[in-house]
């Protein structure tokens, strides 16, 4: 099998796309507003419901950003009507609610991807490159590459630098959500929920021990991918 190609940059991953971005704290909307200009992004601020509303309603954004808590008309509102007007673009949802089931609930609406607040800068960044680089991939698309790994989603095989892993089912869908999700910090709530359908507390080692057995199988001698973020979950990631 034939390497997977290089992702693409940073660079040319957000120049000069169109962001929207709906947020009323005008503070934090002016200092991450002039942060995405400098990363090459076209940004247009709304501060108010309805104005983000009808902003995100006339189309042609690469990436809507939305806050959960517009005045006016709230984020979750403006979320479903924009999946129901046919808009497919990615929306990274924000949000001070930082339970499973609110974000949970964001997802369901439509939301690509959710960042809790307070965020940082650079974290930001890579959810928006992110959301940006999976909408340039085909919908129909049979396989998932991250760095040199890859996985073929029809025949459920995993590669390596051109060599098949053995990977068992569990920990395959482990690794599936993962790289469909690259560079994000994903908690052990979230996975337990989205992984396995586990949406109440509850205790159990069922995240820590697939995670172990994953970093065996994609091999403990190559650069690491999959990395503990203390305190906050899991990411999948080519750095520490």
């Amino acid at each position: 099998m034939s390497q997977p190609p290089s992702a693409p940059t940073a660079e040319s991953a957000l120049s000069a796309r169109r962001v929207l971005f709906a947020e009323d704290d005008r503070a934090l909307s002016a200092y991450a507003s002039e942060a995405m200009a400098g990363w090459g992004l076209q940004v247009t601020c709304a501060e108010e419901g309805l104005a983000g509303k009808a902003l995100a309603l006339e189309g042609g954004w690469d990436c809507i950003v939305l806050d959960r808590r517009l005045p006016g008309i709230d984020g979750l509102s403006i979320l479903k009507e924009i999946r129901l007007s046919g808009i497919d673009c990615p929306i990274l949802f924000l949000t001070t609610m930082d339970g499973v089931r609110d974000r949970v609930e964001g997802l369901r609406s439509g939301a690509d991807d959710y960042l809790v607040k307070p965020f940082a800068l650079p974290e930001l960044k890579a959810r928006i490159e992110t959301l940006l680089r999976r909408a340039e991939q085909p919908l129909n698309t049979a396989r998932l590459v991250f760095a040199d790994l890859e996985l073929d989603l029809v025949r459920r095989e995993v590669f390596r630098r051109g060599v098949k892993l053995y990977i068992q089912s569990q920990e395959l869908r482990l690794l599936e959500y993962f790289m469909r999700y690259p560079l994000i910090i994903i908690s052990r709530a979230m996975l337990l929920q989205q992984v396995w359908g586990i949406d109440f507390p509850v205790h159990t080692n069922l995240v820590e021990t697939h995670i172990s057995r994953l970093r065996e199988r994609l091999g403990r001698d190559a650069p690491a991918l999959l990395h503990t973020v203390k305190g906050q979950g899991y990411v999948l990631r080519s750095h520490g």
